[in-house]
């Protein structure tokens, strides 16, 4: 069973957007790619930047199964694409390599979170400035 393959995308190309079906996820090979969150009708805010040795896309590991931010490729990318039913199905056949790969989600959520704390307080503190 082959569980990945090689993909590509070109710069701004959209890979998925907020609230769409989370059915894969990547490893980006090389390349980066934006994370983005829709705040108005025009405009996009980038909330965290990826590249080489990245997980692009958890929200296929939890219901309702939904993207939560948008990504698009900031220069051209080159990524190994799995198969979410497929790789939730080994999980669920080995429970010690579901337990592996949960762990890793969220030791990589913890540290985006933590990123992403960071800058909101960079924000933050240079408003208090400006005010």
């Amino acid at each position: 069973m082959t569980l990945a393959r090689e993909v590509s995308f070109p710069e701004d190309a959209r890979i998925f957007e907020a609230g769409g079906t989370a059915d894969r996820f990547w490893v980006i090979r090389s390349g980066a790619v934006s994370l983005d969150q829709q705040v108005t009708s025009v405009q996009r805010v980038t909330v965290a930047s990826l590249g080489a040795g990245d997980l692009l896309g958890w929200s296929w590991l939890f219901p309702p199964h939904q993207w939560d931010f948008g990504a698009v490729a900031f220069s051209p990318v080159r990524a190994y694409e799995f198969d979410a039913a497929a790789v939730l199905g080994l999980c669920e056949e080995d429970p010690a390599l579901g337990m592996v790969l949960v762990r890793s989600v969220a030791e990589i959520l913890a540290h985006r979170l933590e990123m992403t704390r960071g800058k909101l307080m960079e924000q933050y503190s240079m408003r208090r400035r400006v005010l």
